[in-house]
């Protein structure tokens, strides 16, 4: 159902996702004869900037985008690559052309009917310059796209591209209220038009998003006849909310999870999930700022943390140290890669050889003149995120290090210093796409305005190895690419890779059908259903 299912997108707010193993359940309540009605209620931190999906960068934006629109394929329970606006297709023998062969008779929330026009449109905006999208690499790869009838949608590559079929998870965008006009002008960024279970309803600025259902998707009319989006921007407020009734669903914070609701009343209110999330946190360093020039500071820096403390401090154990881009135990995870671990005399000596020998009367190290002072930025709402900066500053403190931090609102943080990189170094997160392509994050091609490599890291292997990864269907292949790359990024440390956090999702016990699946527990949102006496909103 949602396109941040298929690529790798960013997770600058907050993180929850997909897993590669099936969450831990709660006990089930009876199940109750499914009915049609109520609304659940999710509380967030972060506000969208955008619901046209190829203009967004955040995960709010694509976490609303995601019941509003569809791809031509979507990813399964089970991570497997399934039908969505495509019935079917073909892949010709040499891998080179997919003909997809879409359903008939789906509607746009308007009444317009959807056809292979539609995809079209889709294709040639995201491919066109005057788009300001970062996702556009995988569509370039194209060499010809047809639509040799309302049916049917044709593409062909000039060589093997791996992600070619995954990269259609795309949110299909309505080519009848957007074709000829400026995209970036439209007014769907505020009230989008798709095929999916839910149409938009209102969106209260600061306050809320309200989709209603959609009474004729294809898949069947969803149970629940609203999903509400509250924005709520401290954890602790939106917390309290779900304890109050005022939301339905939030994910915990580790101690709320392990600590505040390990109690009966709680328990019987609402069931909790636990498992790993397909998303990982890090130190990116603005690489074009002299101070992390050297990449002995930077091997320094990650030297002076402590990720065991992180994880134990700051997660309470739920989650896992992260040395690199994927998620652990993964077929494109390098097991050998830890990069390197918590010694500080190491990093005092790698300070020395980049030419940080004096030390001020504060004890901060001092370079032609200069002193070694930095300011991590992080977004306002996620209390791991505050307190994993905090436990870098004191670290960092003890090696000759000042380190400030600055908490900001998340639309500011994006628009006004990740945007314009304006920064000196960053806490965020991404989420972590089911094929491991790193295109877009990490070639040197992709650090442009608005797109996503915005350390601005330049490695001409680490280029040469993604393009060979993503043109070959062998797995092994791929695997010694991705591999060769986590060495490559260990030693080069343009992130310093903190954590991988366990997703811990609350929902209220009234909802049922969910299924726990590999896939998290999202995946199957319009078969969730509330018993008709036990429903709250008309």
């Amino acid at each position: 159902m949602t396109w941040r299912r298929f690529l790798c997108l960013v997770s600058l707010a907050f993180l929850v996702s997909c897993s590669g193993s099936a969450p831990s359940a709660p006990p089930r309540r009876a199940a109750g004869p499914p009915a049609y009605g109520d609304a659940l209620v999710v509380g967030s931190i972060g506000e969208p900037s955008t619901l046209i999906p190829i203009l967004a960068s955040d995960s709010p934006s694509h976490e609303i985008a995601g019941y509003v629109y569809n791809g031509l394929v979507k990813y399964d329970k089970d991570l497997k690559l399934t039908g969505d606006l495509a019935e079917s297709w073909e892949v010709s023998p040499d891998g080179l052309t997919i003909t997809f062969h879409l359903r008939r008779g789906v509607k746009w929330h308007d009444g317009v009917e959807f056809t292979s026009r539609d995809v079209l449109y889709t294709y040639r905006v995201t491919i066109d310059p005057k788009t300001p999208t970062a996702y556009a690499e995988d569509f370039k790869q194209v060499t010809r796209a047809e639509a040799p009838d309302p049916y049917t949608f044709r593409v062909s590559y000039d060589k093997p591209f791996a992600p070619a079929l995954a990269s259609w998870g795309m949110s299909i965008l309505p080519a009848h209220l957007l074709e000829g006009k400026d995209i970036t002008r439209s007014e769907l960024a505020r009230h989008p038009v798709g095929t999916g279970p839910y149409r938009f309803k209102e969106w209260v600025a600061g306050q809320k998003i309200v989709l209603e259902s959609n009474h004729d998707y294809f898949e069947g009319r969803p149970y629940l006849d609203r999903y509400i989006y509250r924005i709520i921007p401290d954890n602790s407020t939106m917390y309290l909310e779900l304890k109050a009734g005022g939301i339905d669903m939030m994910g915990l914070s580790p101690v709320q999870f392990a600590r505040q609701t390990a109690n009966p009343e709680f328990q019987a209110r609402f069931a909790k999930y636990r498992y790993p999330s397909s998303s990982y946190v890090y130190v990116g360093y603005n690489l074009n700022n002299p101070l992390f020039a050297d990449r002995r500071v930077r091997q320094a820096i990650t030297c002076a943390i402590s990720k065991d403390e992180i994880v134990h401090g700051v997660l309470l154990g739920l989650g896992q140290a992260a040395h690199g881009p994927y998620k652990p135990g993964t077929w494109a995870c390098n097991p050998d890669v830890k990069d390197f671990g918590y010694d500080p005399k190491r990093a005092r000596a790698l300070l020395a050889e980049a030419g940080w020998r004096e030390a001020g009367r504060d004890g901060i190290l001092v370079k032609d003149g200069r002193p070694f002072s930095f300011t991590i930025l992080t977004n306002q709402g996620n209390d791991q995120r505050l307190k994993t900066a905090q436990i870098i500053q004191r670290r960092l403190r003890t090696v000759g290090i000042e380190v400030k931090i600055r908490v900001l609102e998340w639309a500011s943080l994006l628009t006004n210093f990740i945007d314009k990189r304006n920064f000196d170094a960053l806490i965020m997160g991404w989420t972590i796409g089911q094929d491991p392509d790193l295109f877009d994050v990490w070639h040197s091609s992709k650090t442009g305005p608005k797109e996503l490599n915005f350390v601005g890291y330049k490695n001409p292997e680490v280029d040469r190895l993604i393009e060979e990864g993503r043109r070959t269907f062998d797995q092994e292949k791929r695997r010694r690419c991705y591999w060769r790359i986590q060495e490559i990024l260990a030693e080069d440390q343009p992130y310093t890779f903190l954590y991988v956090p366990d997703a811990l999702p609350a929902v209220s016990a009234r909802f049922r059908g969910i299924e726990p699946a590999p896939a998290g527990i999202m995946h199957d949102f319009i078969h969730w259903y509330v018993p008709k006496e036990e429903q709250l909103h008309p």
